[in-house]
């Protein structure tokens, strides 16, 4: 969502510090650029904003070098599965969700009722994010999205549709640009929505009247599970689960898809050996990440495309499944036998 949700949260903060320190100087954005004088026209056009107010925001947004650096260097792109997984599955995360999810049972079962996504998914989704609010960023949002706009060119149009769509939020929510935090690609809010996300998929889940995403936890968790629902969630349908080669066929399945391509029964027909419930016809795909020791095999299902919508990486959907269920795993016996008997 969260980007493209792919907008690669993972050791975000970790790459913050290691790049501060050899990064360039920040910078003022220039609005005398014919490209930054186009996006405040077309905004005056569209939208009915004021010329003032538009060169008042964006002469006060500063270009910074280093969220160029480290949108080129999302983990999913450079740390292999066995790294990835065991940053988000640590003891302390883990105990952090167990405490989110005691804190927050009776709104995950409310929203899981209404939604039909998984609790475990939401968490650990929020877990993955935001390590349950402890992390959501420490960019102005109006920095990350006017430098990715304006001198990041392989996505400038992604962000500056982002950006557009981020001072339509503002106005509508009252948000003050120059203090708003989020991460180098411009997500905000515990749940890391990117603006476009936030004016579609943030909803009032406390019912005051308000979609906040930092200070309202029922807001966070509903909206994800808005996010997902509206992304196509199925119900009761499972993410991922184990697999193996029955005979050595790998060659004959093609890992690295988001989405399933595939069938149950054709992949079963092609050697890879798993357990679900789901019918032979089922949608399913093959995957194959670097385990510590050798390939870790997994055969996907339909609610695994749904969570790479949200960030566009198997690494992000694996992590999220496993935290997610790690939690529920460790659940007091109270909370755990509440969360069967739904």
């Amino acid at each position: 969502m969260k980007m493209t949700r792919s907008d690669g949260r993972l050791c975000g903060h970790m790459l913050a510090v290691i790049l501060a320190a050899t990064a360039p100087a920040a910078s003022a954005l220039d609005l005398v650029r014919e490209d930054v004088r186009e996006f405040a026209g077309e905004m005056e056009r569209k939208h009915g904003f004021e010329r003032a107010w538009l060169e008042a925001v964006l002469a006060d947004a500063a270009i910074q070098p280093r969220i160029i650096e480290m949108m080129s260097k999302p983990a999913e792109k450079v740390l292999p599965w066995h790294a990835y997984r065991r940053h988000f599955l640590t003891d302390e995360r883990i105990a952090a969700g167990v405490d989110f999810w005691t804190a927050h049972r009776d709104t995950l079962a409310e929203v899981e009722k209404s939604s039909g996504v998984a609790a475990h998914v939401i968490v650990g989704i929020i877990g993955a994010e935001t390590f349950f609010g402890r992390i959501t960023g420490r960019f102005r949002v109006v920095d990350a999205l006017a430098t990715l706009a304006f001198d990041y060119p392989p996505r400038a149009t992604y962000f500056r549709a982002e950006l557009e769509q981020y001072l339509l939020l503002a106005r509508e929510e009252g948000f003050d640009t120059k203090s708003v935090l989020g991460s180098y690609a411009g997500a905000m809010g515990n749940g890391q929505f990117m603006p476009r996300s936030y004016r579609e998929w943030a909803v009032d889940g406390d019912g005051d009247g308000k979609r906040d995403l930092w200070g309202s936890w029922p807001d966070a968790i509903a909206s994800v599970a808005n996010y997902l629902a509206d992304h196509g969630w199925r119900a009761g349908e499972p993410v991922a689960v184990p697999a193996s080669l029955w005979f050595p066929a790998d060659g004959a399945l093609v890992a690295g898809k988001l989405a399933p391509d595939s069938t149950v029964k054709s992949l079963r027909d092609r050697g890879l050996a798993f357990e679900t419930t789901q019918g032979a016809k089922a949608p399913a795909l093959y995957i194959k990440v670097d385990g510590t020791e050798a390939p870790e095999l997994r055969a996907g299902f339909h609610n695994f495309g749904v969570i790479t919508r949200y960030n566009r990486s198997v690494l992000y959907a694996l992590a999220v499944e496993d935290l997610g269920r790690r939690i529920e795993s460790q659940l007091p016996a109270a909370v755990a036998a509440a969360v069967s008997a739904q």
